[in-house]
């Protein structure tokens, strides 16, 4: 890939991003902050539309939040205490020794990753943490998640990126050259509404990749049964399994 492109999945579902994305749990931030060597500075690099960069916000003075994707950028939510950018995993523009923590929530599968791991190096302290985190399929109930297990696994199957399989797998065979940290198991959790998962669900990239290659939508084929599976309920708790490794750079 030439430099200073990307696997580019995302910036048309920017807008999407930025309204259905769920936040991250506000223990995974402070247990990352206890793990570092200071306060001063995160980096939160395939920040999206900030989900993880609004978090890290409230435990470190300062967060730069960078991703790719202009669009995504133009999309996130001005934070206090956040300075988003636009810059690629290998290339973020901070000094030498500066950053107490890099974090990649939802994103590092995307990365060439020895080139994002030498910049974690370039710019970590010593002793400084890198943590990547990413959510699996949600789960609601008994009678919704079949429904979305079937998009997922069957009318999407042919249409996700190769990546998406270390997702699948909690990272758990993504390259990690890093003194891993052993940290609490969490959950992300949300209580929504169905058109909210429905906007949720509508960010899948997989959604836009079918529609492209087949001309089809399946979550509009899947609305009725995902009403009906609903049955009229408002809120209900969202749960995703959350998966993550943090290592210390030494």
């Amino acid at each position: 890939m030439p430099p200073g492109q990307f696997k580019d999945h995302f910036s048309a579902l920017a807008d999407g991003y930025a309204s259905f994305r769920p936040g991250y749990p506000s223990a995974l931030f402070e247990e990352l902050a206890r793990e570092a060597p200071g306060r001063r500075l995160a980096w939160d690099c395939g920040t999206g539309s900030g989900q993880a960069a609004r978090g890290l916000a409230r435990c470190f003075a300062r967060v730069v939040a960078t991703d790719a994707s202009a669009q995504q950028i133009r999309a996130a939510r001005a934070t206090r205490g956040v300075e988003f950018r636009v810059a690629p995993a290998s290339a973020s523009g901070l000094q030498d020794a500066s950053v107490d923590l890099v974090l990649a929530a939802q994103a590092m599968h995307w990365f060439p990753l020895e080139a994002f791991f030498d910049e974690v190096r370039r710019v970590v302290k010593p002793g400084g943490v890198l943590a990547a985190c990413c959510y699996g399929l949600m789960r609601i109930s008994p009678a919704v998640d079949p429904v979305i297990s079937r998009l997922y696994h069957q009318d999407l199957a042919d249409h996700w990126p190769p990546e998406r399989r270390h997702v699948d797998d909690g990272y758990a065979k993504l390259p990690f050259p890093f003194a891993e940290l052993d940290l609490a198991r969490r959950e992300v959790r949300a209580s929504w509404t169905l058109e909210q998962v429905m906007g949720y669900l509508g960010t899948w990239s997989a959604l836009r990749r079918c529609h492209q290659a087949t001309g089809t939508d399946p979550l509009a084929a899947a609305t009725d049964e995902l009403r009906s599976a609903w049955g009229g309920r408002g809120a209900m708790e969202i749960r995703w399994p959350l998966a993550v490794r943090a290592g210390r750079i030494t």
